[in-house]
């Protein structure tokens, strides 16, 4: 047999051992692609059975119907110390709602505009809550002199405000009201002298707390805080009512 045939031979036999040792590989590779494809797809069924999926990065879980963990929650600023009377006489101070849960808002009983709409707002807040000591709300009025303790007790009958933790709150002067709004609030209250019904105006928000006395609020859209919810429909966007809600039974269940 010449060389140049062994030669033949040699590579032929080295051409089917590489073929064979590349056939092998293959199969390994193809075997570890099936057993992560496996493993992925028991995962996502775990995930969608447990109502849950990944959000963006990864490394959060949301809840399908986008309802916010307490986490997600904006964090605002502390409330700083009040203290004032409410409709029953009683002294009612920030502490008074440590421990709850309690949406504020500003306003005077002699408001014809947005009081109203607010305060029917409010109700369902009570509604909702109607049952639960661990939930309050705090309608603190900007006009003091006008809003004495009697006027707030009429108020909230004629209202039907029962809830034994919504509290009517007057105070000794308009400017210490309007120092915790505007300063500690960072609600517009104020007068203007060129607007009827004596002058005074206020925002149209409410601003949920949380059991430690700070000021929370979901994120919109955008990821952005909305700090505030808006008790009535303003600028062609719809009341936040319904969100409020829902926020309050998630700082309900937080600490």
């Amino acid at each position: 047999m010449n060389i140049e045939l062994l030669l033949k031979i040699k590579i032929k036999r080295i051409e089917k051992t590489s073929y064979m040792s590349k056939k092998n590989s293959y199969i390994g590779i193809s075997f570890i692609i099936l057993i992560f494809g496996i493993y992925v797809v028991r995962n996502l069924d775990d995930r969608i059975s447990n109502e849950t999926i990944i959000d963006t990065n990864r490394l959060n879980k949301t809840q399908k119907n986008n309802t916010e963990s307490v986490s997600q929650l904006f964090v605002y600023n502390k409330v700083p110390p009040f203290e004032f009377i409410n409709q029953y006489g009683n002294t009612i101070t920030n502490e008074t709602y440590l421990g709850k849960v309690y949406v504020v808002e500003f306003f005077f009983t002699t408001c014809p505009t947005i009081c109203p709409i607010m305060n029917e707002q409010m109700l369902l807040i009570q509604e909702e809550f109607a049952e639960n000591s661990n939930v309050g709300i705090a309608s603190i009025s900007i006009t003091p002199k006008i809003d004495t303790q009697e006027v707030l007790k009429n108020y909230a009958i004629t209202n039907s405000i029962t809830h034994k933790n919504w509290h009517l709150l007057t105070g000794k002067s308009e400017e210490t009201v309007f120092n915790l709004s505007n300063n500690g609030f960072k609600l517009y209250a104020g007068i203007d002298e060129n607007i009827e019904h004596g002058g005074f105006e206020h925002s149209g928000l409410f601003a949920l707390v949380d059991k430690k006395g700070v000021i929370r609020s979901r994120k919109d859209s955008q990821g952005n805080p909305i700090l505030y919810y808006r008790a009535i429909e303003e600028n062609g966007f719809p009341n936040q009512i319904n969100e409020l809600k829902e926020d309050i039974k998630i700082l309900l269940d937080e600490y």
